[in-house]
């Protein structure tokens, strides 16, 4: 067999992601704040955009009576109509006119409240005993270790590495270890720096004000009894009466089991819807939402120069590549807004009935539904569908809410969301000293004629948050 280097034309058909189509779809994708923020870095790179907000003025080409839709479509229209003064703009006058937009105006800034007003720090559980082992009379050896140990706490305030590991990266003993520790767990809040939930309990029991002794008594020598909620046999164990082993263990359930997530949690995410239904009469209107979302246009400064006979070929070539680039994020942004507006008028058209009478009618409805009344495909609506909030007269849901399995309702089909309500709501109904089992639970969702497995309604109260019955009861009544 003899290997040789010849040359093959073969002719192949290959489905190519240009970078023009790459930017649509990453446009169809984003939220409202991530397509603000897209917006404001492409006008910082192409120099041909300008924008204008929807509050300004009406041109003469514009009317406030336009709707939604028609105000999108107005948005490329200029790229077809350049306007009349870019045949006859004064460059000369140019920074005159528009220069003082980017010069700071002149204000009286004295009545304003200084800077610390305005900003806020959240405190974090690491900072809060790191100031107070600063004012602590930790020295030395002794504060590295302490901060060592303040380092590996996790958010509830436990601490999550064992006294052999900390001993061995400091080089030190372990009782040296266990000596920190206990001045560690002095530190606000109570019961910070325990192992477990014992010792954070044992250590919030003999700090508090009137420390209750049958209750330190039961965390030390009856706690395995105690979570297990056998309150007769812990009072036999300890003995002790049983209305005393009652109050001692109610005493025990006053202390908190988890100290630092008073500091936990990150900080407060606000929302920012991208379309708004409002019920205008017996109807819905759909607006999107425009808010700090400038309108595009190609600058008429730049125009004129494109086709001003004395610019170079590479002046004409640069301005020729950036007006495409502006084109297409402009028609990009239309067909986005455009597309949002189709989906959501779609999605309201299949869940009327959620819009008007609540959460219990909302009906079963997957992508290719919406796909087939809208006239595109799955991915398009996949993709818009994705990360964003409709403002509804019902509160704001994500529009991926709107999408569920069907479950068997009679001789129809309800929504998995809805069955869920049914399920929280039979729950927050219970007896809190008999909570109702999964299998009470389809037995009372047969009642609605909703046909549905122990195992489903066992998923659906672990996606709720809702422990199993066990954990419900409240024993110390």
């Amino acid at each position: 067999m003899v290997l040789q280097i010849r040359q093959q034309l073969r002719q192949i058909q290959q489905l190519v992601m240009t970078p023009q189509l790459q930017q649509a779809i990453k446009l169809l994708q984003y939220n409202h704040l991530e397509m603000v923020n897209a917006v404001e870095q492409e006008l910082k790179e192409n120099p041909v955009l300008e924008s204008t907000s929807f509050d300004d003025p009406f041109t003469d080409q514009e009317s406030p009576e336009r709707d939604d839709l028609k105000s999108l479509e107005d948005l490329t229209t200029e790229l077809t109509n350049p306007a009349a003064e870019a045949l006859t703009a004064d460059w000369d006058s140019y920074l005159e006119n528009y220069g003082g937009d980017y010069l700071p105006p002149n204000r009286d800034y004295s009545d304003r409240p200084s800077f610390e007003n305005l900003v806020s720090y959240k405190n974090s559980l690491f900072k809060y005993l790191l100031e107070q082992l600063r004012l602590s009379r930790i020295e030395g050896g002794e504060r590295v270790i302490a901060l060592d140990i303040v380092g590996n706490l996790n958010d509830d305030g436990y601490l999550d590495v064992s006294i052999e590991d900390l001993a061995s990266n400091s080089n030190v003993p372990p009782e040296k270890i266990e000596s920190v520790l206990k001045k560690v767990q002095e530190f606000e809040p109570t019961g910070i720096a325990a192992r477990d939930l014992r010792e954070c309990l044992l250590i919030q029991a003999r700090s508090s004000e009137k420390p209750n002794e049958l209750g330190i008594r039961i965390l030390e020598e009856g706690f395995e009894l105690l979570q297990a909620g056998k309150i007769e046999a812990l009072a036999r164990k300890i003995k002790a009466s049983l209305e005393d082993t009652q109050n001692a263990v109610h005493f025990i359930s006053t202390l908190n089991p988890k100290p630092g997530q008073i500091f936990g949690g990150s900080d407060t995410v606000y929302i920012a819807p991208d379309i708004f239904i409002f019920k205008v009469g017996n109807d819905y209107s759909i607006v999107l939402n425009d808010d700090g979302l400038p309108r595009l246009r190609i600058s008429s400064l730049f125009q004129k120069q494109l086709h001003n006979g004395s610019s170079s070929s590479t002046t004409k070539d640069y301005l020729q590549e950036k007006m495409r680039g502006a084109m297409w994020l402009i028609k990009s942004i239309h067909q986005r807004q455009r597309t949002i507006y189709k989906t959501t008028q779609s999605i309201l058209k299949f869940q009327r009935d959620f819009f008007d009478k609540g959460i219990d009618y909302l009906k079963p409805l997957v992508l290719k539904d919406v796909a087939d009344d809208i006239e595109m495909h799955e991915s398009t609506v996949s993709r818009v569908t994705s990360n964003k909030y409709v403002h509804t007269p019902r509160g704001i849901f994500e529009l991926k809410f709107f999408f569920n399995s069907g479950i068997r309702h009679g001789s129809e089909e309800i929504a998995s969301e809805s069955v869920k309500n049914h399920i929280l709501r039979i729950v927050r109904s219970e007896d809190s000293k008999s909570p109702v089992s999964d299998k009470q639970i389809v037995e009372e969702l047969a009642k609605l004629n909703i046909t549905i497995a122990r195992r489903t309604v066992a998923k659906y109260r672990e996606m709720l948050g809702l422990p199993p019955s066990s954990k419900r009861k409240n024993k110390f009544l």
